[in-house]
């Protein structure tokens, strides 16, 4: 499996997860095309059986909900699996082009900078609302930083003359380089951990 290269082009070897916590679930199983066409989607926890680049292109094929809240819709690109993989290709490219490094290696650690370690949940106590910090579990790391990254490309790209490939090129990019004051990621997390900070 060592020589299967993804999109014939870029190794796994080499890209290991650095946080313990992660390890387990960012799958970097070798793929040559990252589309399993939902063969995990019945078993337990499938998403961390999918490899994770196949998890940011079904994130982008996603429209654009947050707590249940319409946001901005990614309605051009929904089910259109080829187009995302050309967009992903020409991130990749992108992200190459500028860092020199493996691609794969650098969503890695833009995944791993952008997931929240601690956020807020609410419960009621005797007819009052509140707020307690939670430490948030793994899956909903992986899962809230690919959200969070895809969405934040889609307002950069949104009707504007930027592109989504170089908009999600840009934002990965910035969460790789822990870059708070341009990435959207990054400042979300900082936002979420500095309230979750207040109400321990």
């Amino acid at each position: 499996m060592a020589d299967v290269k993804l999109f014939n082009r870029w190794s796994f070897d080499g890209v290991e997860v650095a946080d313990l916590g992660l390890k387990p679930y960012i799958n970097l199983r070798p793929i040559a095309s990252p589309k399993t066409g939902g063969r995990y989607s019945r078993q337990q926890f499938h998403k961390s059986k999918m490899n994770i680049v196949e998890r940011l292109i079904n994130k982008i094929m996603v429209n654009g909900h947050r707590s249940k809240k319409h946001i901005i819709s990614s309605g051009r690109q929904t089910g259109k699996s080829q187009t995302i993989i050309n967009i992903i290709l020409g991130v990749f490219d992108e992200l190459e082009k500028k860092t020199k490094e493996n691609p794969i290696k650098i969503l890695v650690l833009a995944l791993e900078n952008a997931s929240l370690r601690e956020e807020i949940t609410s419960y009621q106590m005797g007819g009052v609302m509140v707020r307690k910090a939670v430490v948030t579990s793994p899956q909903r790391r992986v899962d809230s930083a690919l959200t969070i990254i895809t969405q934040s490309a889609y307002r950069r790209s949104f009707g504007k003359k930027v592109s989504i490939k170089d908009a999600l090129a840009e934002e990965i990019l910035y969460a790789y380089k822990n870059d708070a004051s341009k990435s959207e990621a990054i400042k979300e997390r900082e936002r979420i951990e500095r309230e979750a900070s207040v109400a321990r």
